[in-house]
Formats: C-alpha cells, sequence, structure tokens
C-alpha cells in the first residue's frame, strides 16, 4: 500500500526523537517489520513518514497494543503521514534465502516503495540491530518501535497488515486456529500441524514444519492459491 504525499518542502520534520546530529532530517522513514518467528504467512514491513503538522496519539510499539487499538491507528497513520508503503516477501522467498534476508527485502520493498511513490526520505531508521540494503542514509535503532514515532507507526501497519492476511488464511483452514496465534508456534499450532499436516502456507524450512512434512504430514490446498503480492497497493 502508498500513499502519494502532499509535501511542504519548505517545513523540516522536527518533533521526532532523533539522534542530534540528525536533528534537522527532513524526512525521516520509519521502518518496522511483523512475522519473523511465525512458521506460516509471509513477513510483513512497512515504511512511514509522519506529518508532524498532523500528530497522532498513542503511538506505541504495536505488540503492546490492543489489536482495535491498532485498527483505529491503522486508519490514522494511512490518513495523516506523509507517506507510508507496505510490503512483504512471501513464504516462498523465505524458504529460498532465510527468514533474515527475507526480512530485509520485505523492510527494502517498503522503503523503495514509499520512494518511488513520491516521497524520498533523508533518513531511514530501521527498529532493531540490522539494516536493509536501501538507496538512502539508514541506522538501525535497538527498540526503535518505543523509542521513534516512526519507527511504531510502521510496526502497527505491518502488524495489522499481515494480521488481517492471517485471518484470510484462518478463513481457508480454519482447523488451524491462525485466527488466534497467527501463525506462531503455540501448542494449538503444533497439534494442528501433527494432525492435519503444513499448508501451501507454512514455511518449509521452519523445523516444526519440516518435521511434519518428514512424516508425510502434507496438508491439501484449500481451492486456487493465492499469488504472492510482495507489494501491496491502495
Amino acid at each position: 500500500m502508498a500513499r502519494r504525499p502532499t509535501v511542504n518542502a519548505d517545513s523540516p520534520q522536527l518533533g521526532f526523537e532523533l539522534a542530534a546530529t540528525t536533528a534537522q532530517v527532513r524526512y525521516l522513514c520509519g521502518v518496522d517489520e511483523a512475522g519473523r518467528g511465525p512458521l506460516a504467512g509471509p513477513v510483513y514491513a512497512a515504511a512511514v513518514v509522519l506529518d508532524p503538522a498532523r500528530p497522532i496519539e498513542g503511538l506505541a510499539d504495536s505488540k503492546i497494543l490492543t489489536a482495535r487499538r491498532r485498527e483505529v491507528l491503522f486508519d490514522q497513520i494511512r490518513e495523516r503521514a506523509l507517506g507510508w508503503h507496505i510490503a512483504q516477501a512471501s513464504v516462498e522467498e523465505i524458504d529460498t534465502i532465510n527468514i533474515l534476508h527475507a526480512t530485509m527485502l520485505a523492510m527494502q520493498r517498503a522503503v523503495h516503495g514509499l520512494a518511488d511513490a513520491g516521497l524520498a526520505p533523508d533518513l531511514v531508521q530501521v527498529d532493531g540491530n540490522r539494516c536493509p540494503q536501501v538507496r538512502f542514509p539508514v541506522e538501525a535503532i535497538v527498540k526503535g518501535d518505543a523509542k521513534v514515532q516512526a519507527i511504531s507507526a510502521a510496526s502497527i501497519l505491518a502488524k495489522v497488515a499481515r494480521d488481517r492476511e492471517l485471518l484470510e488464511l484462518h478463513a481457508a483452514y480454519p482447523q488451524y486456529g491462525f485466527d488466534a496465534h497467527a501463525g506462531y508456534g503455540t501448542p494449538q499450532h503444533l497439534a494442528a500441524l501433527t494432525e492435519f499436516g503444513a499448508t501451501p502456507h507454512h514455511r518449509r524450512s521452519f523445523a516444526p514444519v519440516r518435521n511434519a512434512i518428514a512424516l508425510g504430514r502434507i496438508a491439501p490446498a484449500a481451492g486456487a492459491s493465492r499469488p504472492a503480492s510482495p507489494e501491496l497497493l491502495s
């Protein structure tokens, strides 16, 4: 998803938690991911440049917010931000290049999608301790989703987008309980893998899924498989 921004070139972006050397950054892009740990589904990433003239109350690490609050903030971020983009890396990409590289790929797609929509950031700040390869200055901020508002906003967009996809997966495979665990390796999910096998949406490079497949536990596809969609356009 991307929004073509309307920006005021004479108004630097201030009011965010920036290092002293970056205090005059005009367009700070926050980036975060959702879905590195689950056994199923794509990994998502979002890039957001907030508008200091349209503040959003209550931005925080998406993991500490309720689902209802995330949904409210999801809409506010998309409405008020100068620009945003949500992207993903598919299960096939995760299994081919591993989850770390797939996460970096999703982040790269999010940042470049934002830039391609018309808003090139001066600085990209990424939650964590690793940076994707992007064509802009970039730095990693440990626990950035709790320190930098733009990263908090990105974490919310990525989390809500991924949760919505897992609800679609639940509709296709209700016996797995994707609506409850969102693909994480809970006892409920592991038991479903043992009983029903791995779906086409499970990450075969992850040990519990790999073990289920080794035992011949493979679930039939639920209807036609959906095409991979690394770029989520509005």
